[in-house]
């Protein structure tokens, strides 16, 4: 086994537009805080794959509940995930997920020919946005583009000018909104996962975008990354006593004209197939599950 070190940044994925998840900031931070069980850095040739095996069970280093994307580094990274393999004992159960295809195929291959059976089925997608420096909201039909702005309208005339807020300044209120959120969404912000988002801000591109009203109100939130060619949406939050003039949406506009106007090409807003992504005219990638023993 190697160290962290392994997955430095000029280690390439054979997958374009994966994000910070599979290099060492991210996994070094999740392993931190959510890590469990014995984590394995293993290398193969220019490839490198990070797998962590608990209860039995191997998989991709980060838990799927918050790494929307796996891949190995390097280009081939079958070979990686078979080396990885290759230590484990006996009977251990392999479930490697949310790879894109251009990874899951080359992988099942690998491991296939090294005599392990194994299955790949589809099962999540990220929703992306293609955008355009010309047209930001092109990708909207007419209905969908007249809505988004018939909401901003209605943002202005309750709240005033928006004004989105850009800095690790705004990461309390981010907390804060995301824990005025009902059920599961609101507990999901635990003391111990507002510490790894805390320390996640600290990843290259990380970024906390804050909306506000006239009043200087924090009313709408957002946690991304930011590459040279993408913006990912990891989290995002909003004042529920604002829904009625829909701030979440409010604050997505601005950020797909801000990044549109950087020459970003993709907004990806991650794992998830909600109504107002595909309402956005987001399209699915589709993520890819391979499981089998050892």
């Amino acid at each position: 086994m190697t160290g962290w070190v392994a997955l430095a940044e000029d280690r390439r994925p054979l997958a374009a537009a994966v994000g910070p998840f599979p290099h060492r900031p991210f996994l070094e931070t999740w392993w931190r805080h959510r890590g469990a069980g014995e984590p394995a850095i293993v290398e193969h040739g220019d490839s490198v794959a990070a797998v962590v095996t608990h209860e039995g069970v191997m998989s991709y280093a980060g838990d799927t509940d918050v790494t929307d994307y796996h891949t190995p580094l390097g280009p081939d990274p079958g070979a990686a995930v078979v080396a990885a393999v290759s230590a484990a004992k006996r009977g251990t159960s392999l479930r490697f997920d949310s790879m894109p295809l251009e990874v899951a195929r080359p992988v099942l291959a690998a491991l296939t020919a090294a005599g392990i059976e194994a299955v790949l089925r589809r099962h999540e997608v990220t929703m992306v946005l293609p955008l355009n420096a010309a047209e930001p909201l092109a990708v909207l039909d007419g209905k969908e583009r007249h809505e988004m702005r018939r909401k901003t309208r209605r943002f202005e005339e309750t709240y005033g000018e928006p004004t989105v807020v850009t800095g690790a300044e705004g990461f309390a209120s981010f907390v804060k909104l995301h824990r005025l959120a009902e059920g599961s969404k609101g507990a999901f912000m635990s003391d111990a996962t507002a510490a790894f988002f805390h320390d996640l801000l600290e990843v290259p591109g990380a970024i906390v975008d804050v909306l506000r009203g006239a009043q200087g109100d924090a009313l709408a939130a957002a946690f991304g990354f930011v590459d040279a060619d993408t913006y990912y949406l990891y989290n995002s939050s909003f004042d529920p006593s604002a829904a009625p003039v829909s701030p979440g949406i409010v604050i997505l506009k601005i950020l797909m004209e801000r990044e549109s106007a950087a020459g970003r090409r993709r907004f990806d807003l991650l794992k998830g197939t909600e109504t107002y992504k595909r309402r956005l005219g987001a399209h699915p990638r589709a993520l890819y599950l391979i499981e089998g023993v050892v």
